[in-house]
């Protein structure tokens, strides 16, 4: 698994990244109270990379930073300070290329809330379609979405369905199509499983490693639960009070973790961090996925 982080130009890189939120009372509260601003350091400087076809998880309790960095590396935050690249290409603040972010996707962890529920799956599935290539029209269009459907495991004629009319992992199948859509190369996954039944995350699991695979995606994988990233992480960043604790291959994180991880000039107990929230490991789970074998074991 280190040979991801031994290539040249990493496909993703965030360098000393931060996003400070505003949390101060109204301007006139704090005069009158002589209160000082309030900022909340949701992300306090994190950096790291991500190999073009690897898949790296992000772990944390929540309210650490993980779902903030998600949002700052597609484009929906701005980062308070750092460097945010693709390909090389600076992506953040001012410099946003619009041609890397239509290469990088995100799928969100409610699939009940992230589909328009007045909208026809056909036409959720082509929304990016029709708002990067205003070129394509009708049937190539459909002709388009209805092989996204069948490429994760749908029928044709469920795009003309509304999303109440699917199960959850349906729903995400329906999220992980609309992702597909535009062809990306990297795709932010924030939790895509943590609001499914055990048997359909392992399904949707098994999706996901497979369309890494066929197209030679990227991940960013954001999850609470240590067996779902034992099973798809190529590496493992361990997230703590928006800063990184520990930055390990997943092999070598669940067997030998470090007992200590440089926290701003003070020393932090990595293990202790990841202590600090529930980390789940279903035995289920790891029975369901049990076919396909831990990132970095041996074949």
């Amino acid at each position: 698994m280190s040979d991801f982080a031994a290539g040249a130009t990493p496909l993703v890189e965030l360098i000393d990244v931060a996003r400070h939120f505003d949390v101060s009372p109204p301007w006139l509260n704090r005069v009158l109270e002589r209160k000082p601003r309030a900022l909340l350091k949701a992300v306090d400087g994190v950096s790291f990379t991500i190999a073009r076809g690897e898949t790296l998880g992000l772990v944390g309790e929540s309210g650490c930073g993980k779902s903030t960095v998600a949002r700052l590396i597609v484009g929906l935050y701005r980062p308070t300070r750092g460097e945010i690249r693709y390909a090389g290409r600076r992506i953040d603040a001012n410099i946003a290329n619009q041609a890397a972010r239509r290469n990088m996707q995100m799928i969100f962890q409610d699939p009940y809330a992230s589909l328009n529920p007045r909208w026809r799956v056909v036409d959720i599935v082509a929304e990016p379609l029709r708002a990067g290539r205003g070129d394509e029209r009708g049937p190539a269009i459909e002709a388009r979405v209805a092989s996204l459907l069948e490429q994760v495991g749908l029928a044709r004629a469920d795009g003309s369905k509304f999303p109440h009319q699917f199960s959850g992992g349906q729903r995400q199948r329906i999220s992980i199509a609309r992702a597909l859509a535009g062809n990306p190369a990297f795709l932010v996954c924030d939790e895509p499983t943590s609001a499914l039944d055990v048997s359909v995350q392992a399904q949707v699991l098994n999706l996901m490693r497979r369309l890494q695979r066929e197209l030679d995606l990227t991940y960013l994988f954001i999850s609470h639960n240590l067996a779902v990233v034992h099973h798809i992480a190529n590496r493992v960043g361990v997230m703590y009070l928006g800063r990184i604790v520990e930055l390990a291959p997943t092999q070598r994180l669940f067997a030998r973790p470090h007992r200590q991880a440089a926290d701003g000039g003070r020393r932090r107990s990595a293990e202790s961090a990841r202590a600090a929230f529930r980390l789940h490991v279903s035995p289920a789970l790891s029975l369901r996925c049990r076919a396909l074998p831990a990132r970095g074991a041996a074949a």
